[in-house]
């Protein structure tokens, strides 16, 4: 039982300054304090600016004072954890329409390990009507203050990814939680190859905080690149004047549904549902770097990852078998790559990381190929397979990522080339991305951290062949090479200009730091 002191508080309400030194020397404004039962115990509550804390209220002993060995210890919870409040009500079946007020729920984000996030509640259970409209009314008030939090999305839904599960993923795990956060949403089925980027050149965005696309790693690349084409519109960029880029205008979501998600493994270090939609709820957003792939001075496709010779070979074989099911065409398509390998006779040309600082200033002085110095580099011969990373693309076959120094928006790209080899040892460096060991520890095989890269393959005689891989592709074309850019194919029959632009979108996703155990179905060779 409580003393009348501690009875008498229950339900008031005050503006109280802390109570401790430490808090004093670095105030938080108490909002508002009060009473409430949290987990069956009453516990006195202080709303603060930036948190929420609670201390159980202990029973006092006879002669007025407190047992010290059952004193409780503070908890918390930061506000910019919670996404949504609801007042907690009973209802009656047998008198609709009369309902008993229960008090408060909160509805927070909670941190696993991995960088998982779930949703989860907190109860603050009071039956005072006046008591919990006021903190209900704080509650809602600073939520609306984070205004980085989307009040409105357009929802681009592909149905066909991975095993057509998309749908079931967006309207039994997706939508409930943007529901309850109050986001309003607009969904459009994508019906075919290319219809996201035709809708995002044509419709009216006007009212929405961002584009979220459910699918696969193909379906988020393909949202980026409509979204940065329309920026580029909207400001009247010459697109043969491809340093002059704007950033996108509207951030954008990606909800993973496909077989690979390496992004979704670069964003959130998870291919996690629950936890995409936490970081698009809560407004986590980052600003990430872009490539431009570039011919003839002529933009072909935005893009944040890149492979050619075995990778792009791989990824045109495959495309010929769409019938088959993705795991088995992926199997299907490395093992014919496998037995038809040939090396890329090329000229690689690239422009070291860190070295375009001073780039401005020395270009009256120096021409296109000698700017920063003499820091880009050539280096030419047969090549198996030249990968262009923007992002780690962690998966399956590479559990720490294929570039794993690499990030998303540290400005700079990783350039792989694996120079031509025995069958044999090539195959052993594609197994090592599987293992903890270095997987560029081969004498064939060279890494280079770098800003811009041209590749120039010379000709098509030891190469690509579409007639003799069947050459009835709609986009191949007689003459020219395929690249994987986030695993869609790309014709090009000339060099290609390989640009990196910092921080030229922004993603929903969060912070992460460890990316150690990330295991998901991979593709992307």
């Amino acid at each position: 039982m409580f003393r009348g002191r501690r009875r008498s508080r229950v339900g008031a309400l005050e503006e109280a300054p802390p109570e401790n030194p430490k808090a004093a020397a670095e105030p938080e404004r108490v909002l508002l304090r009060g009473i409430f039962e949290i987990r069956r115990e009453s516990c006195d509550v202080a709303l603060g600016e930036r948190a929420l804390r609670w201390r159980r209220i202990q029973p006092e002993l006879p002669a007025g004072g407190t047992r010290h060995d059952l004193l409780s210890k503070e908890e918390s919870l930061e506000l910019e954890d919670i996404f949504s409040v609801k007042l907690k009500r009973r209802c009656w079946a047998k008198h609709p329409g009369r309902d008993t007020l229960l008090g408060i729920t909160l509805f927070i984000c909670l941190k696993e390990q991995r960088n998982k996030l779930k949703d989860s509640t907190l109860d603050l259970i009071n039956f005072s009507e006046d008591h919990c409209d006021i903190w209900f009314r704080q509650f809602k008030k600073i939520l609306d203050g984070f205004t980085s939090r989307p009040k409105a999305l357009k929802i681009l839904l592909n149905p066909q990814s991975h095993r057509k599960e998309s749908v079931h993923v967006y309207y039994e795990k997706v939508e409930p939680l943007l529901k309850l956060a109050g986001i309003e949403t607009d969904v459009t089925i994508t019906e075919y190859e290319g219809h996201a980027l035709s809708l995002l050149d044509e419709c009216e965005l006007r009212g929405f905080d961002g584009v979220v696309c459910v699918g696969g790693d193909g379906s988020a690349s393909e949202a980026a690149r409509a979204l940065l084409l329309r920026a580029q519109k909207n400001a009247g960029v010459e697109m043969d004047c491809i340093p002059t880029l704007v950033g996108a205008e509207l951030p954008l979501g990606f909800i993973p549904a496909g077989s690979t998600n390496a992004l979704a493994h670069s964003l959130f270090g998870t291919p996690h549902v629950v936890t995409a939609t936490m970081h698009i709820i809560l407004g986590h957003i980052r600003s990430v770097d872009v490539c431009t792939f570039s011919s003839a001075g002529k933009l072909l496709c935005f893009g944040f990852s890149a492979m050619f010779g075995f990778g792009g070979r791989t990824l045109a074989l495959a495309e010929k078998y769409r019938w088959m099911s993705p795991s088995q065409r992926r199997d299907f398509a490395i093992i014919k790559a496998l037995a038809k390998l040939k090396p890329e006779d090329c000229k690689i040309s690239f422009l070291l990381a860190g070295c375009s600082q001073n780039k401005q200033e020395r270009k009256s002085q120096r021409s296109a190929e000698s700017d920063c110095g003499g820091h880009w580099q050539t280096i030419q011969g047969q090549f198996l397979n030249i990968s262009i990373m923007a992002m780690p693309c962690p998966c399956s076959m590479a559990p720490r990522g294929f570039t794993p120094d690499t990030r998303l928006h540290n400005g700079s790209m990783a350039l792989r080339v694996v120079r031509n080899t025995t069958r044999s040892e090539f195959v052993k460096h594609l197994k090592r991305h599987s293992s903890v060991k270095n997987q560029f520890n081969f004498p064939f095989v060279e890494t280079y951290i770098i800003e811009e890269v041209k590749i120039h393959p010379k000709s098509n005689s030891n190469g690509y062949s579409p007639q003799e891989e069947g050459g009835n592709h709609t986009t191949a074309s007689e003459h020219g090479f395929p690249w994987n850019v986030d695993g869609d194919l790309m014709e090009a029959a000339s060099e290609v200009h390989i640009r990196l632009h910092p921080r030229l979108i922004r993603l929903y996703g969060g912070s992460l730091e460890e990316m150690n155990d990330c295991k998901v179905a991979c593709d992307c060779i």
